[in-house]
């Protein structure tokens, strides 16, 4: 029997809040956090609504309690404060930290930093330069926790910190690893404001996920780890595993470089395999964490795979896009944290926003929030560009 992998800490921060407890009261009270930007300069400010986190480098860097520095990205920034959050439940000592690793993901790293120099190079902004590699978030936040044990960063579009889970998981699983800081973080920029802009994939207007008339996405910001562990590891600490990792697995379709299959064959196989490797059925599976992100061809294919591998009985379904909006690399690991809530609290967030069933896939997801429904375990989706699909299951103990 594979040895089981515990969850033992959260921690986030997005648009609809600083830590965990605000995030969670935001979802019960339905209160998003897509609005105008405030904290950059671009032409799109009125008009491109995103999921935008209120507090500027220097405030954040207060809650950290740390100097702010220009080689600080706002995803470090980010990151590290999830991360200490995610840590700071589990109950565990300096003396872990020995066989302790942290896997972060992100798809822009320090590009709002970066960016700044595409007006003028001068020697004084030069440690911009070396804090936009994806790898450097991933080497701040190891180092802002005193982790030297392992330290990895993953970036595959918008599955990747779902993919550090996985990463993680299987780490724990091969004994390289006891502990892992597993999740990722990724802030708003020019960069990605333009280039999704470019594509014509976001919404002027609250994105729709699953909704007939839905017209794109709503960029968001944010971090969420989760605390990985051993089943050895956790002995004597019971009380703080929140829930365990059963299934997870990815998958890739290889089908565009940005759209999905027509038939979801991607999303399938990654739902399908993760629902295998739990040793669970689908009829075992409560509720879907869905990847929903308002877009005309996702929310389709999604909607086509769940279909063909649940059938004409849906599970309980919603995306929570509609709070903080699409985060890229830190989604997965943002919704992972909401499905955990889910499964801790028996309790589904609602998916804003939706008023009518796609025609061509008429389902549909939870609308209004849910309050002592019995999950038992919860699947969580997130997709990248390329096909590169990966889902979690998230099961109480």
């Amino acid at each position: 029997m594979p040895p089981k992998i515990y969850v033992t800490g959260i921690g986030i921060i997005s648009a609809i809040g600083l830590n965990v407890a605000e995030n969670f009261n935001s979802l019960k009270t339905l209160k998003h956090g897509i609005g105008k930007l405030e904290n950059f300069e671009t032409v799109h400010s009125q008009t491109l609504p995103c999921g935008e986190i209120k507090l500027n480098n220097s405030q954040l860097a207060e809650i950290l309690d740390i100097s702010i520095s220009p080689d600080f990205s706002r995803t470090a920034l980010l990151g590290m404060i999830a991360a200490r959050e995610a840590l700071s439940n589990t109950g565990l000592t300096g003396s872990e930290k020995l066989n302790m690793g942290v896997i972060s993901a992100t798809t822009v790293g320090g590009m709002d930093r970066t960016e700044m120099l595409c007006r003028s190079i001068t020697h004084e902004n030069r440690n911009f330069i070396i804090s936009h590699v994806c790898g450097d978030s991933t080497e701040k936040i190891a180092d802002f926790l005193d982790i030297t044990g392992f330290a990895s960063t993953i970036s595959t579009a918008c599955s990747s910190s779902i993919n550090s889970i996985m990463s993680g998981a299987e780490m724990i699983k091969n004994n390289l690893l006891d502990h892992v800081i597993a999740g990722g973080t990724d802030t708003l920029s020019k960069f990605t404001l333009n280039g999704f802009n470019s594509l014509m994939i976001l919404d002027k207007n609250h994105n729709r996920p699953f909704d007939k008339q839905r017209n794109g996405l709503n960029l968001g910001e944010g971090a969420a780890f989760v605390v990985l562990e051993s089943e050895d590891a956790v002995k004597g600490r019971e009380d703080k595993i929140l829930c365990e990792l059963t299934g997870y697995a990815n998958a890739n379709d290889a089908f565009h470089q940005t759209a999905s299959s027509d038939n979801g064959e991607g999303a399938f196989l990654a739902m399908s395999n993760a629902i295998e490797k739990s040793s669970l059925t689908v009829e075992d599976i409560d509720f879907i964490n869905a990847h929903g992100t308002g877009t005309i061809n996702n929310d389709l294919t999604e909607a086509i795979a769940i279909r063909r591998l649940f059938g004409e009985h849906d599970p309980l379904f919603s995306s929570t896009k509609p709070f903080t909006g699409h985060t890229l690399g830190a989604a997965g690991a943002i919704e992972a944290v909401f499905s955990i809530l889910s499964l801790r609290n028996n309790m589904i967030f609602p998916n804003l926003n939706f008023s009518e069933s796609m025609e061509e896939m008429p389902v549909t997801p939870v609308t209004k929030l849910m309050e002592n429904v019995i999950i038992r375990n919860v699947l969580s989706n997130s997709f990248g560009f390329g096909g590169n699909d990966s889902s979690l299951i998230f099961s109480a103990v």
